[in-house]
């Protein structure tokens, strides 16, 4: 196992390094050199070359001469299926095994992210959620346990059922949260049970090697879309939809949207209906279950048509779903720019003045998308600017955050925060969140290794994107 130069220049040196036990692992983080872990290459943020650059710029801004890449795949990964039903999984697992791991022994994940070849750990993280938090709920209430290696090499087991030991600045923090409780993820980590320690904290305490995570039995889904108006003219039908599916949770899986315009990026016999959008239903299989949606939510609409809704084979909804942010991925790529999007969660009081204002979004005259967990008013709205057109589009966001910053709402409510997005987050963490980080990472991280540019070391200056 060698160090290989991904880019040096002049000052610094961006270097790939793989790891292949916990005990190189250790010998490694015990060198105390800086490092940014990664497990999946499956962002559709930014091109990873375009990564590599960005990054290594900016560390050399910060006086970062030398930042090793961490890759984690190498590590042993095996799955285990407990006599409690709940999945032990370690090292580099991703969704897409551990879906077919569970199915094989009658049970399935209740986290259903659209990118399955992401690993686990990595999702437990970024404290990821996907489609079907709408049903089950998020990701971090299903880890019930797992492992995680500090800035010493030591390795700490954290359980869901134990609170946080409290410290002195625990507390106001833990009252700032108070207002996201209903939401996916705030703008900062909980912190309210022993695994909130790194779930969402983007590996700045240590990177996560194992994880206990509750399962269901496996039952037959079926899968529905309703084709509506598009939004920006009329989105009465979405907001009753809406309003109405919220009491049927649990036996709808998932509630998610494409708008029109995120329909025209798919090849044509992907297309569902030309010049609608496009509301997506996972219904539980099971007779009560699905015949309680069937006969009072799919049939029970004022302003939405019985001809509108469909059944669809779920093989046909994941590629339709999963090809949208695949699409403007591949043109980003081919323009070298990153994405320009939102991950915004609001409250369901706000969810409208929300579409109200990516309705605003026409005005900056650039191509948009909208897709997203729309039963959780959770909504990605996209652009795909050029590289001249790229300060339209952060003054356009600039706006948004403003806005779910007076809503209380969750600016990226499921990817994390990582770089490119901490010239958002600033307005939204104040000396109440920088005194716990800096308790957090002296205790786990005294030397400041990991991931040193994240949000926890912050606010820095300058950006990322710059």
């Amino acid at each position: 196992m060698g160090l290989n130069p991904y880019i040096k220049g002049e000052h610094m040196e961006l270097i790939n390094r793989y790891f292949k036990s916990y005990d190189e692992l250790k010998e490694f983080i015990q060198s105390k050199e800086p490092v940014l872990f990664v497990s999946s290459q499956t962002s559709t943020v930014i091109p990873y070359p375009l990564l590599e650059e960005r990054l290594a710029s900016w560390c050399e801004k910060q006086g970062i001469e030398k930042l090793v890449l961490g890759d984690l795949t190498s590590m042993p990964s095996n799955m285990e299926l407990l006599d409690n039903g709940n999945l032990y999984i370690k090292g580099s697992v991703n969704w897409e095994e551990a879906i077919a791991f569970c199915q094989k022994h009658g049970r399935t994940i209740k986290t259903y992210p659209t990118e399955q070849l992401a690993c686990i750990p990595a999702g437990v993280a970024t404290s990821a959620t996907g489609e079907r938090c709408f049903g089950f709920g998020t990701l971090r209430e299903q880890v019930i346990s797992l492992k995680f290696m500090d800035g010493e090499g030591t390795i700490h087991t954290l359980q869901k059922k134990n609170p946080l030991e409290p410290f002195p600045e625990l507390q106001a923090y833990q009252e700032a949260y108070l207002p996201y409780q209903a939401l996916k993820n705030g703008p900062f980590p909980r912190l309210k049970v022993e695994t909130d320690l790194v779930i969402g904290a983007e590996g700045q305490l240590g990177p996560i090697l194992e994880v206990e995570l509750e399962t269901t039995p496996y039952e037959e889904v079926r899968y529905f879309f309703i084709h509506l108006p598009c939004w920006e003219e009329d989105d009465t039908p979405h907001l009753e939809l809406f309003q109405k599916v919220q009491a049927f949770r649990g036996n709808v899986l998932s509630c998610e949207i494409l708008d029109k315009h995120s329909m025209q990026l798919l090849p044509e016999q992907d297309r569902l209906k030309q010049d609608r959008d496009i509301i997506f239903l996972e219904i539980r299989g099971e007779e009560e279950a699905f015949d309680d949606v069937f006969e009072n939510l799919l049939f029970g609409f004022e302003s939405i048509d019985d001809e509108w809704i469909f059944e669809i084979p779920e093989e046909r909804f994941h590629q339709i779903r999963a090809g949208v942010p695949r699409a403007i991925f591949e043109n980003n790529q081919r323009l070298g720019v990153e994405k320009k999007g939102s991950d915004v969660q609001v409250r369901q009081e706000n969810f409208k003045d929300l579409l109200a204002f990516y309705r605003k979004g026409k005005d900056v005259g650039l191509p948009y998308f909208l897709f997203g967990h729309f039963g959780d008013a959770h909504l990605h709205y996209n652009f795909t600017p050029k590289t001249s057109q790229v300060e339209l589009c952060n003054i356009y966001f600039k706006g948004l955050y403003d806005r779910v910053l007076k809503w209380k709402g969750s600016p990226f409510a499921e990817h994390g925060i990582g770089l490119i997005k901490q010239r958002y987050i600033r307005n939204f963490h104040s000396e109440t969140q920088y005194k716990v980080f800096k308790a957090l990472k002296t205790k786990y991280d005294p030397n400041n290794i990991f991931f040193p540019m994240g949000f926890m070391s912050g606010p820095f200056e300058g950006d990322f994107s710059d």
